[in-house]
């Protein structure tokens, strides 16, 4: 039998219950999630035996320099809810947006987190730390972020980074980058860190991330930029739903043309699909109700690192020339048109041969007729 948690420690299911979820309805949410995170059969019963067996885990949620949206994508997922992940899979103790606490009473709560989880709570980080000046362009309680971060990670099981200004810098870090707005892994040695990017990240890629770490009690497999290629395997050009008319060399060649208006593709207005990593096209925003680009707008590239130095956003990079076959829009889009009129003029010249063929024959059958004064055949 699975030891059980010191009872000064609910489970995931010990919450449920005090909540008044029933059994059958904690199985769904089981269920719902290991289908939603692709885990395959067995997915269902590993989240129910670490829900029934794992205490919840702490999580300190900060801010640095950023604009809050990560926390309002958060708030929005649907598939789980954030009121879900909040209230019965983990322990939110402190995320100065949406706590209640405030001033001596919230900062102790820090204090107390890492004196009595030590090495055993989880680090949220919304935005970046400003390094120059001794981190004064970010004040938080009467100090420096710098400060208050470098506390709380040091003694972190892991530490998530929220959206592109914690995973690589965005706009804040962008060229000259006047306060030194460092990216989250570059300040941390030895605690493992996962970057979610986006401006902001999806909502269910959050809660999903969250979701995978409390079931495993690991971190996801990372890719080069530190990103869990659950979310980020694949370009969004993968999956666009403009993807045909790429291929078919069908490109929007000015705002509300008439390609725009039938949808076309819009790459050559700056969008940067083919060289992004995001779950933009499968999964989208609002629960999947659209995206940027089903939407209209060219994707500009937020997951990846420098995306805010990459612009101006509604040109064509002359640089974005690594994908063989579609290394040139133009040439695409000629092949394409070439491909086209070749199959019509093959298709013309065959019917006319076949014309061709159809009369001689007739012909020859009439002449054949004439000479044994037999009435020709049809």
């Amino acid at each position: 039998m699975t030891r059980r948690p010191a009872a000064d420690k609910p489970t995931f299911y010990d919450v449920f219950r005090q909540r008044g979820v029933s059994r059958r309805d904690f199985l769904g949410f089981c269920a719902l999630t290991a289908t939603y995170l692709g885990l395959g059969p067995d997915g269902m019963g590993t989240i129910v035996h670490a829900m029934e067996t794992k205490p919840r885990i702490p999580v300190l949620w900060l801010h640095g320099l950023e604009c809050t949206c990560c926390s309002e994508s958060f708030l929005r997922s649907g598939h789980p809810l954030a009121s879900d992940i909040i209230m019965s899979m983990i322990s939110l103790d402190y995320d100065d947006t949406i706590m209640a606490a405030a001033g001596e009473q919230a900062e102790e709560i820090l204090h107390d987190i890492v004196r009595d989880y030590r090495g055993a709570y989880l680090l949220a980080v919304e935005g970046n730390v400003p390094l120059a000046n001794d981190g004064m362009a970010c004040i938080i309680g009467g100090r420096p972020f710098k400060k208050k971060f470098e506390e709380m990670a040091r003694h972190a099981k892991a530490i998530i980074s929220w959206g592109t200004c914690a995973s690589s810098g965005c706009v804040q870090a962008a060229k000259p980058n006047p306060t030194k707005a460092t990216p989250i892994h570059k300040l941390v040695e030895r605690v493992p860190v996962i970057n979610v990017p986006g401006c902001p990240p999806i909502a269910e890629v959050m809660t999903g991330v969250i979701s995978y770490i409390l079931t495993y009690d690991r971190l996801p497999e990372l890719d080069r930029q530190r990103r869990p290629k659950l979310f980020y395997s694949q370009r969004v050009h993968d999956k666009c739903e403009r993807r045909a008319h790429f291929d078919a060399g069908q490109f929007v060649e000015a705002w509300d043309d008439e390609g725009a208006k039938q949808g076309w593709c819009l790459y050559k207005m700056g969008c940067r699909g083919p060289t992004t990593y995001n779950a933009c096209a499968t999964m989208g925003w609002n629960e999947n109700t659209s995206n940027p680009i089903r939407s209209g707008h060219g994707c500009i590239g937020c997951s990846e690192e420098g995306f805010f130095d990459r612009g101006p956003f509604y040109e064509r990079l002359p640089d974005m020339q690594q994908w063989g076959i579609e290394s040139n829009a133009d040439k695409v889009a000629a092949v394409g048109a070439a491909a086209l009129g070749g199959a019509v003029a093959v298709q013309l010249g065959a019917t006319a041969v076949k014309h061709v063929v159809n009369v001689v024959r007739r012909k020859t059958a009439k002449d054949d007729a004439a000479e044994k004064n037999e009435e020709p055949q049809a």
